[in-house]
């Protein structure tokens, strides 16, 4: 087809290069329809197999005992069910009267009552009172730990990207996903369809693969704790007789993390407000060296103007 309407007569005037162009645009929107189409493909594969592992969770460990809890809640279902080695009420909480009466996070708010000290990092930030019961609240320390670990990623992909697309790019013949203020795709700076689909597809299926884990994880270790995966290549953890450095260590980790969460939604909301890359905006904080290096030129080259005159 393309090559019939370059070769036919042009109707009314118009030329070969018109006619060309028209079915160039046709063919390019055919290709970004399909993979549009592929990356819905992927999404939603990737969300069935999220959902397999949801309904695994809450459905194959079997009912739990009489709880306020609500029964769509997988990770109660793994952590407080009969058959987890962790149970909730093998463990039981500090006495009212043995901790604050305030929040130590906000110190003229009571302390949420859920917010017991058992967890590593806890000062008893929960203005929203979302954790309304003791399952719950390992259910958010559950997802608060998946978040931390992502976000501390992305807040080292992001920077990354902006500084080494290009290079990448230009190393394996692609196109650069950046834009041209130097911005990654994000849901602010759109571009997200940049990506190729087939990465959209492998994190989704690695998401669920990990989640999983964690779950058969949950039911299988004993003293299991929110967010223990057992991975530990480096072996940096501690041994289990130095209780010490392990809370030190997940402090370490759960603070990073929070940290991190904060960062990567500063990132998307500089960028979008700001229509700069936060490279090129805070150039010292991600190439110190390039600016230090400006920074001594220019010395070096006032104090050569000074002699001169």
């Amino acid at each position: 087809d393309t090559h019939l309407a370059f070769s036919t007569r042009p109707k009314d005037g118009a030329s070969h290069q018109s006619i060309y162009g028209s079915s160039h645009n046709q063919i390019t929107q055919s290709t970004r329809n399909k993979q549009t189409m592929l990356a819905k493909l992927c999404i939603v594969t990737g969300l069935a197999s999220l959902s397999i592992s949801d309904a695994f969770t809450s459905n194959s460990l079997g009912a739990t005992s009489s709880s306020s809890v609500d029964q769509n809640s997988g990770l109660f279902m793994a952590v407080a069910s009969p058959q987890n080695n962790f149970s909730l009420e093998e463990t039981p909480s500090p006495s009212n009267e043995d901790l604050p009466k305030y929040s130590k996070s906000i110190p003229f708010l009571a302390r949420p009552k859920e917010l017991k000290l058992e967890l590593t990092g806890d000062v008893g930030f929960d203005p929203l009172n979302l954790a309304k019961n003791r399952a719950l609240l390992f259910e958010y320390r559950e997802a608060e730990i998946k978040h931390s670990r992502l976000a501390m990623l992305a807040a080292v992909g992001w920077p990354m990207s902006e500084l080494y697309d290009f290079q990448i790019a230009k190393t394996f013949n692609l196109d650069p996903i950046l834009d041209t203020t130097d911005r990654v795709p994000s849901m602010f700076n759109g571009g997200m369809e940049k990506v190729s689909p087939v990465w959209w597809g492998f994190c989704l299926g690695l998401t669920a693969a990990i989640d999983l884990y964690g779950v058969s994880r949950s039911r299988s270790e004993p003293n299991y704790i929110p967010g223990d995966l057992g991975f530990d290549p480096l072996n940096l953890y501690p041994s289990a007789g130095d209780a010490e450095g392990r809370e030190k260590m997940q402090l370490a980790e759960i603070k990073h993390g929070r940290l991190a969460m904060i960062a990567i939604t500063a990132f998307s909301v500089q960028e979008f407000v700001s229509g700069i890359g936060i490279v090129d905006e805070t150039p010292l904080f991600f190439r110190p060296i390039a600016v230090l290096e400006e920074v001594l030129e220019e010395v070096v080259a006032g104090v050569q103007i000074q002699d001169i005159i």
